[in-house]
């Protein structure tokens, strides 16, 4: 046991947690409230007219960029990971981060046309990917290895993220309703700018082990990495310019490096040396919980996409002869989220070690998604805004249900069989499932037709239902492999 879980093990100042968990909590709150506030209007704004005051864009090709841009969100948290482990620590990375999404928000909000929404967009992908794997490396500190309320802390400060998920599309989206998108853009500055204060004023209280470099990178590799990172963004530009990288296939591309990018980070922590049979162990029964969440997160991120088309042309969303703004569909899971977080936090610590094992909770939150999914297709055939609300409340409600036996347990899970050497970068690990899922929901919504969704709705489903029930079945062979992590 670390001194720094000692000291926490008897502090229960927040909420029956370690007080330090309020600090993180708040940040995310914040982030997650300029976040998606600011993705709540992103895509119609990509597709609607310019008298509208969007882009006029394509909506497959709008569809793939929120795709793209949500997966390089979680692409990113492999270089925030890796800064946090090589060269500033958990902590100091946190709040550099916090400040670049700042930056983004402002791009978006003031800088017109395409060039606000790629610098916008590339500047929230950066600080958001360092932020939200450095923040829950964190979490995972304040915690010994056998303290059984940390999936209840890990539960409540999914609360924290959601309490800003929800409030950031409604505020966001009235804005943009009565005074246009770059108010809107505006507001998610502003929200990130409250968070960057509170942190700053609240990080003291972290432990001292989220100041330390775990692997610090020697001296003599300085300029090795700045060369990479430079001829990087120069193959980057000129991809771009010639053509080659499109907003048609800036999903699938995305798609194509999270997936060789998860490949090498496991062949790397499997390869190394210093880490024990245990470690490796519990590595390798990571890999099909990394499956089953890449599966899970190409569902669900597909309210960001699909879910926002869906809700635009397909939903009911008039309220006694007002027509609520689409982004308003956005907050309905969170808000979900902030009534059954607690009751789940609650259950686990209640249950103790006789709650489900990692793998099950995996299993059923995927097969819950493809539930999810399935119940779309009663309401086929509903006719343009046809739609009720209370049919998108049922199907959010079984997805808020799957996404909490899955999410909060992926980034408890991954704090958990993390080798030491490698500590955050397997939270970076988790993220990267997640940046497949949703790269992939934006290339599958290029595929979605309001005219023929039987298809559509019938067979991901079906295949997400599958995956889970596999993993159902095979997980007492993956928990064997984790090696008393359960």
């Amino acid at each position: 046991m670390s001194t720094a879980a000692e000291k926490t093990s008897h502090d229960t100042g927040f909420f029956g947690q370690p007080r330090a968990l309020a600090t993180l909590f708040g940040v995310e709150t914040w982030e997650r409230f300029s976040f998606y506030g600011m993705q709540g209007i992103l895509l119609i704004y990509l597709y609607y007219s310019a008298a509208e005051g969007g882009l006029g864009l394509d909506e497959a090709d709008a569809a793939g960029i929120v795709g793209a841009y949500g997966g390089g969100v979680y692409l990113s948290t492999v270089l925030g990971a890796w800064v946090a482990d090589r060269l500033l620590s958990s902590e100091r990375t946190l709040f550099i981060s916090a400040a670049v999404v700042m930056c983004g928000h402002i791009a978006l909000a003031l800088i017109p046309a395409v060039s606000g929404v790629a610098i916008g967009l590339v500047l929230i992908a950066l600080g958001s990917g360092g932020l939200k794997a450095t923040a829950t490396s964190i979490v995972g500190t304040l915690y010994s290895a056998d303290d059984t309320r940390r999936d209840a802390g890990f539960s409540l400060y999914y609360l924290g993220i959601n309490l800003g998920a929800f409030f950031g599309p409604l505020l966001t989206g009235l804005l943009q309703t009565t005074l246009g998108f770059h108010l809107g853009f505006g507001l998610a500055a502003v929200g990130m700018a409250a968070g960057l204060i509170q942190y700053a004023v609240g990080r003291r209280r972290l432990p001292g082990v989220a100041r330390e470099i775990p692997n610090p990178l020697p001296r003599h590799r300085y300029p090795l990495i700045v060369g990479l990172a430079v001829a990087f963004v120069a193959v980057v530009a000129v991809l771009f310019a010639t053509g080659v990288i499109t907003t048609g296939n800036l999903a699938l591309i995305v798609i194509v490096v999270t997936g060789l990018a998860a490949v090498a980070y496991f062949v790397v922590i499997l390869a190394d040396r210093s880490i024990s049979g245990d470690e490796r162990s519990r590595v390798v029964a990571f890999i099909p919980l990394f499956l089953a969440s890449a599966a899970f997160w190409s569902i669900y991120q597909q309210q960001f996409t699909v879910l926002t088309i869906y809700s635009d042309q397909r939903l009911n969303r008039s309220v006694l002869g007002w027509e609520f703004p689409v982004s308003w569909v956005q907050s309905i899971n969170p808000v979900m989220i902030i009534v059954l977080s607690g009751v789940f936090a609650a259950l686990w610590t209640r249950l103790g070690r006789r709650q489900p094992s990692t793998p099950v909770k995996f299993g059923l939150g995927t097969f819950g998604v493809g539930l999810g999914f399935l119940l779309f297709l009663p309401f086929v055939g509903t006719g343009e805004n046809g739609t009720p609300v209370i049919a998108i409340v049922l199907i959010l409600l079984v997805f808020t249900v799957s996404e909490l036996l899955l999410s909060p347990i992926g980034l408890s899970v991954s704090t958990k069989l993390a080798p030491a050497r490698f500590r955050t970068q397997m939270v970076a690990l988790f993220f990267l499932s997640v940046a497949l899922g949703s790269a992939a929901s934006g290339q599958l919504a290029g595929l979605y037709n309001p005219q023929d969704e039987v298809p559509y709705f019938g067979v991901l489903g079906a295949i997400a239902v599958a995956i889970g029930a596999l993993l159902l079945v095979g997980s007492r062979p993956v928990l064997r492999a984790m090696r008393g992590v359960t």
